[in-house]
């Protein structure tokens, strides 16, 4: 299986490099990649992966839609992207330009975000953190008082992960 991994994660990338025959990285600013390339304008042939990953990612896009698109044209038939943002407010926001006190986010993805998902995407499974054993709860640790629509307890929120299928 071939997988294209956005932005990726130090801490990912020597378990998804065995996990697939071909796994290649890419990010439009970092220099130690397999390829330096915007996700708006990907330049892969279309189905050219069986697997997409890209956490966090999306927020930092200016057309979202767009990339979401891309990612869909280069996965092959069958194929399966996982693509998570963080969820910060009840309704996503789109920001004019990039709002350097959320990590230059052009969007604040809210709980109507994933709605997006159904443009590009045959279907979409969502896994929340309270659907996972408790040994291994992927939950976002935050600051106490903090407000935020998927808050679950004084110390943490869950998360929601979306695989979505071409």
């Amino acid at each position: 299986m071939t997988a294209l991994h956005f932005a990726p994660e130090q801490c990912l990338q020597p378990h998804m490099s065995t996990m697939f025959e071909n796994y290649q990285t890419a990010d439009l600013y970092k220099k130690n990649v397999d390829h330096q390339v915007d996700l708006q304008n990907l330049p892969f042939a279309d189905e050219t992966f069986d697997f997409v990953f890209a956490s966090h990612v999306l927020e930092h896009i200016p057309d979202d839609r767009k990339a979401l698109s891309e990612i869909r044209r280069v996965l092959k038939p069958q194929g399966m992207a996982i693509l998570p943002v963080p969820i910060v407010v009840a309704s996503t926001i789109e920001y004019l330009a990039p709002d350097p006190l959320q990590d230059n986010h052009v969007i604040a993805p809210g709980l109507d975000y994933y709605e997006r998902y159904a443009d590009c995407f045959s279907s979409c499974q969502f896994y929340s953190s309270e659907d996972v054993d408790a040994e291994y709860q992927p939950f976002v640790f935050i600051e106490e008082n903090y407000p935020h629509p998927l808050r679950v307890d004084e110390h943490k929120m869950k998360d929601i992960i979306p695989v979505c299928y071409r």
